[in-house]
């Protein structure tokens, strides 16, 4: 098997690992990314043989809601279940205290939403995604309303951050799902996660940003020696 064929393998059992939490009668959020639609692939796979009854899901990106509904996961919305029993999403980067950084996708915004809400946040990734300080390998997901977009790319590089505007490979400006644009705001390794956090969330213009503080309950670590869980 390849490097690249075991990491898949990998990334498949810690999702598998993640979708055994999920219990008859949940509402679950259905995280994006390569490898968190493993896991919304086996709850479907579950729920398809009867191991699984009476799931509904709040998908976290219109993309994760077409998959889902292809595999009969019934979808619901949060004016409908305000409450989230258990998400299971990916992650960009983590650090030892289970902060992260989330965007990666461009669904950071619903992501977020969807954790806040959620009684236990489980979040798989491979150990490539795991640093010692957030930003060491991944630039931080700004979404932004594109009316003056560029002054708060101005703004947050007065903040020590080299930015850039998100771009689909057609040279226009990647959309998320609501409509907004994506900074990717370099600030190499970072400190004082808090107070970043609460200076762009005060900003006005910036919808949302990817830096996840304190939302993680899970983490499954998909690695060389195999799968570690560790819980906050």
């Amino acid at each position: 098997m390849s490097d690249a064929a075991q990491r898949e393998d990998l990334k498949r059992q810690a999702a598998e690992q993640a979708a055994s939490l999920v219990q008859s009668g949940m509402v679950v959020g259905l995280g994006v990314g390569s490898t968190a639609i493993y896991a919304v692939r086996r709850i479907g796979a579950l729920l398809a043989s009867g191991e699984l009854r009476d799931i509904v899901g709040i998908p976290c990106a219109l993309r994760v809601e077409e998959e889902a509904r292809r595999l009969g996961i019934p979808i619901t919305t949060l004016e409908d279940h305000a409450q989230v029993d258990l998400t299971i999403d990916g992650a960009d980067e983590v650090d030892p205290q289970l902060n992260l950084i989330k965007g990666g996708g461009a669904a950071l915004l619903r992501e977020k939403i969807v954790a806040q809400s959620s009684l236990r946040e489980v979040i798989i990734v491979d150990e490539s995604k795991l640093s010692a300080r957030l930003g060491t390998t991944w630039a931080l997901p700004v979404e932004v309303v594109p009316f003056g977009w560029g002054a708060q790319a101005r703004w947050i590089a007065t903040l020590g951050a080299k930015v850039s505007l998100r771009l689909r490979e057609d040279g226009e400006p990647l959309l998320t799902d609501q409509g907004n644009y994506l900074l990717d705001c370099n600030f190499g390794p970072m400190d004082d996660l808090e107070t970043l956090a609460a200076r762009l969330s005060a900003r006005v213009g910036i919808v949302e940003h990817g830096l996840f503080l304190g939302m993680a309950t899970d983490l499954i670590v998909a690695g060389a020696a195999g799968i570690r869980h560790i819980q906050k």
